[in-house]
């Protein structure tokens, strides 16, 4: 059996959520969508479901933070290219997204956080395929000999 993966974020509007997530080039599941919640498809086993606060309230008795201040997770999704981190970001940044910190370069790895309307993070990255191959010190170290040198 495939895992299915569903990471629940909470929401203080709905619609604003539901708007942002399809600009980003998602798409929302009517079956599983109401006026508390909705289920953003990601792929055919991953979703989010952006919940008003207080129907999510109501799957746990722990304190709903607030994303725009406070983090309880990050969620990281890699990305084809550099290319294509950069224009979903720009998608979302154009849908009412903000980002919180500037691109971050490692050289085996590149990634951008997005923040949705509410706070949710969202990291977009991605990966050299060597470096997911070897790893990113035997990347870097392979890269690094091949470098001009420095005058």
């Amino acid at each position: 059996m495939t895992t299915n993966i569903f990471v629940n974020f909470p929401t203080n509007d709905l619609e604003r959520a539901k708007t942002f997530y399809e600009a980003l080039g998602y798409t929302i599941n009517p079956m599983f969508t109401d006026d508390n919640a909705a289920c953003v498809v990601l792929s055919d086993t991953i979703y989010f479901m952006v919940q008003t606060r207080e129907f999510l309230a109501t799957f746990t008795d722990k304190q709903i933070i607030d994303p725009a201040t406070q983090t309880g997770a990050t969620i990281a999704l890699s990305q084809d290219s550099r290319e294509d981190v950069d224009a979903i970001v720009a998608r979302g940044l154009e849908a009412g997204g903000t980002e919180p910190r500037p691109a971050q370069d490692y050289g085996f790895m590149y990634s951008r956080d997005l923040e949705d309307p509410d706070g949710n993070n969202l990291s977009y990255l991605y990966m050299a395929p060597e470096a997911v191959e070897k790893g990113p010190e035997a990347y870097m170290t392979e890269h690094a000999a091949e470098a001009p040198a420095q005058a």
